[in-house]
């Protein structure tokens, strides 16, 4: 998911370059919403659970113990006969109103006890539940100062939504249900429920569960709903929690690990097997995960299509009689089977469907190539139609919603961040899909890994973010940033204000959460400059390799980069640094000087007896040397002569301690590089040789992309307008193409 709606995101931007030296144009205003004073988070404690099953701390956030090898059934070798270890299968049938909006369903529950403890209770998402009014957890947390959600649309009367339960049995009785509050958050939350079993799931078995629901679609706001005939259904059935066992993420005791559904919280589930049966009016295309078994059934009016997936922890699907022909191609990688690509689209945006059909195959290559290879037989990519933007940019196994672009230009903003979003939301099939990280707790996991190796991918394919429009194209004008540049304007680097390990809901404010994206793609590309660019990539492979299919914590990402890059000091400081702590860096040249060391007045003993050198003596001494080395060396350059000059650097660190590589360069180009350990505050350095130096730069390489301040990392002894030129030229030469325009009109 994109943590801001691509619009805002171009005002973020366009924000970070003008520095407020400009007005932001009116489309950057976001939309209000009710204001009111911050709900207290305060709630009744849930009600003890009938075996005593403990719950995951509200609190909880990084991993700092790693996992047991054989957590989650240990590491997928590929010999075994499943992808996964298999914990859960849901077999569920649905209806669509498209009028209404509403899913009637039934679904049948089959979960696996894991622990050797007898289990009496289970725990139920109900994420739907966010939407049904304003005194949800999710909406509350939306009206805090400083929240908000992507573009935060508005929402009118009848614009909710919800997930109501029906009768619920396990082996024909009646199982009992209550709401309960995981996390403290308002009584008024719907979004988790316990249901106590009529007869406990011994270690090891297994129980099936006979649920029915009706879910009433919201208006798309966030991830899910409807707009029109357009209909994103997105967690959208109840949905099981994970029983987490000792040594897995960090647990110390068995405990479910169920969270309410937060503002900017995503999800966390078990591997299993999905047989879904959608049925839909005829005129109806659907998509959804997996493959689709067969023609649809039709029947009357309406048609059943059925769709299978095994290891996969979701399941989502759309359905909109207004979508154009489905266009669709295919992918061959090694390691893979056949895999299937569908693009689904709506006429008015049918210029983005094959930028991302092309975008979604050059994915599935880089992602094989540099992690792994794509497991399963379909991706499937939804373009969002006009006014549901909202639906755009979200994620689900072999499912995922693209941007809505109306000219997707080559050489304009419009057709980076379609190229931009269809590769992020394809790359959360590997971070959030088969590795399956908790996005609840650890959401740096998913979206900071993810946004990094979307920006590798993106450096690899050479492609930049263009600031300009059609328009300014047109003028020969294409101002251009990297993709990791835009990632350091986002990354709160003077003023950070949480690590990046917190879970996604306890946070500073929205920016804090936004920081999870570009703080840590800034990270993670920093420690590739340093570790080396195999060396980064094999430990990924590593990590990927190790821990798909079975939920790792930040701690394991910790332990394959150390083992993997062979640098464990570095990786566990940086780790310590900006992963369980959050930590500015902020290096400056304080002073940099370079003089001549010149004979001095004063008094010596010479020979026994004091001497004194006269002023006049030394200026005339300084006189007669300098004529003299002007004679010998005519052609001598500037910044030597017959004195020897004395350069001192002082520099300073106002954040975190990081070694920085410093390189002084002289008059005669000679230079003198060395690694600044960062330990001391301050520190000062001298050299005395026989030329000046010309300039002094800290991180020249810009290693260090954190850097809070980087105007202040570089000094030269004489003023240098050549920057302040060229700017104030290009600025020219763009005000004179405009009037030229203008005066063409």
């Amino acid at each position: 998911m994109r943590v801001f709606s691509l619009p805002y995101v171009r005002c973020q931007l366009i924000a970070g370059l003008a520095a407020g030296a400009i007005a932001l144009p009116a489309w950057c205003a976001t939309t209000a919403v009710p204001t009111a004073a911050p709900i207290s988070p305060a709630a009744a404690a849930p009600a003890p659970s009938p075996d005593g099953i403990a719950l995951a701390s509200p609190a909880a956030g990084a991993t700092t113990e790693p996992s047991s090898p054989e957590a989650w059934g240990g590491e997928r070798t590929g010999k075994e006969s499943t992808l996964s270890d298999r914990v859960v299968a849901y077999e569920i049938a649905a209806t669509l109103d498209p009028v209404a909006h509403t899913v009637e369903g039934r679904e049948t529950l089959t979960w696996r006890n894991r622990s050797k403890v007898p289990v009496r209770a289970v725990y139920l998402h109900l994420y739907l539940n966010a939407f049904e009014g304003y005194e949800s957890t999710f909406l509350s947390e939306n009206r805090y100062p400083g929240f908000e959600f992507r573009s935060n649309v508005p929402i009118e009367d009848s614009d909710w939504g919800h997930i109501d339960l029906g009768a619920i049995t396990q082996a024909g009785v009646a199982v009992p249900w209550i709401y309960v509050h995981p996390d403290g958050g308002p009584a008024t939350d719907h979004t988790v429920v316990r249901l106590d079993l009529p007869a406990a799931v011994a270690p090891g078995a297994s129980t099936a569960l006979q649920i029915a629901f009706h879910d009433q679609l919201p208006r798309v706001i966030a991830r899910t709903g409807y707009f029109g005939t357009f209909h994103l259904v997105g967690q959208w059935f109840p949905k099981i929690g994970v029983l987490e066992l000792p040594g897995e993420r960090g647990a110390r005791q068995v405990q479910w690990n169920v969270h309410e559904f937060h503002l900017h919280s995503e999800f966390y589930a078990d591997y299993g097997s999905y047989d879904v049966r959608l049925t839909v009016p005829k005129a109806y295309t659907v998509g959804a995960t997996g493959e689709e078994q067969g023609p649809p059934v039709v029947a009357g009016d309406l048609v059943t299509h059925h769709f299978v997936q095994d290891d996969v922890h979701d399941f989502a699907w759309t359905a909109d009689s207004r979508t154009a022909p489905v266009l669709e191609g295919e992918y061959r990688g090694e390691g893979s089977p056949v895999v299937k690509v569908r693009v689904l689209y709506p006429p008015e945006f049918a210029n983005d469907a094959q930028p991302v059909l092309k975008a979604t195959i050059d994915s599935l290559a880089y992602f094989s190539r540099t992690l792994g290879p794509y497991p399963y037989r379909t991706v499937t990519a939804v373009v969002p139609p006009f006014n549901a933007t909202e639906a755009g940019g979200m994620e689900y196994p072999t499912f995922f919603t693209a941007d809505s672009v109306r000219h997707p230009d080559e050489g304009t903003m419009g057709h980076f961040f379609l190229d931009f979003v269809t590769i992020h939301e394809f790359g959360h099939g590997y971070f959030y899909g088969i590795l399956g990280s908790n996005e609840f707790e650890e959401p740096m996991l998913d979206e900071g890994l993810n946004e990094f190796w979307d920006m590798r991918m993106l450096r690899e394919r050479k492609q930049r973010v263009y600031l300009g429009t059609r328009f300014t194209k047109l003028l020969g004008i294409t101002p251009s940033l990297t993709g990791f540049d835009v990632e350091r304007l986002g990354a709160l680097r003077s003023d950070p204000s949480d690590p990046l390990g917190a879970s996604s809901w306890n946070r500073l404010n929205s920016a804090g959460f936004g920081s999870v994206y570009s703080r840590t793609a800034t990270t993670m590309r920093d420690l590739e400059d340093v570790v080396g660019h195999e060396a980064l990539e094999r430990a990924f492979k590593a990590y990927y390799a190790r821990w798909k299919f079975r939920h790792p914590g930040i701690a394991d990402l910790r332990e394959s980069l150390a083992e993997s890059t062979g640098q464990r000091a570095l990786v566990e400081a940086v780790f310590a640094q900006q992963v369980y702590a959050v930590e500015k860096l902020d290096d400056s040249i304080e002073k940099f000087t370079s003089e001549e060391e010149l004979p001095l007045a004063g008094t010596a003993l010479v020979d026994g007896k004091r001497v004194e050198t006269k002023q006049a003596d030394v200026e005339k001494k300084i006189d007669d040397a300098r004529a003299a080395w002007k004679k010998d060396h005519p052609n001598a350059a500037e910044g030597t002569g017959p004195f020897p000059f004395r350069t001192a650097l002082t520099v300073r660190h106002r954040g975190v301690a990081t070694p920085q590589d410093v390189v002084i360069t002289f008059a005669d180009g000679s230079t003198e590089k060395f690694v600044w350990d960062g330990k001391e505050r301050w520190a000062r350095f001298t050299w005395v040789k026989p030329v000046r130096a010309v300039s002094a730069q800290i991180d020249p390489e810009g290693h260090h992309g954190l850097e809070a301040n980087v105007l202040d990392n570089s000094a030269t002894i004489d003023a240098d307008s050549s920057a302040s030129r060229r700017w104030g030229g290009d600025a020219a030469a763009l005000l004179q193409s405009l009037f030229t325009a203008l005066g063409s009109l």
